[in-house]
């Protein structure tokens, strides 16, 4: 499964945008995404990957799971993969 694609998949969805139409440099509200919808992200994140990501919903800037970009998430699911390698 390709990791990048699938990531700016689920965040598009999200989004209700076209995963065209989301680059690795946006931002989640760059792209519209509320912490509702980052909670939804994450949960889809986890489903299609078969991890856990370590997310505080209530404080994000405490967790170590980085959601600054669209680039920072991907790489952030790609290291949680190969962790549980």
């Amino acid at each position: 499964m390709d990791v990048r694609a699938k990531v700016i998949e689920i965040i598009a969805e999200q989004a209700m945008l076209e995963p065209g139409d989301v680059t690795p440099q946006h931002t989640l509200s760059d792209l519209g995404i509320d912490s509702l919808g980052l909670v939804e992200s994450i949960f889809a994140i986890e489903e299609a990957f078969d991890i856990s990501v370590p997310f505080n919903a209530n404080n994000p800037e405490d967790s170590s799971f980085d959601i600054s970009s669209v680039e920072a998430i991907i790489g952030a699911v790609e290291g949680l993969i190969k962790d549980q390698s």
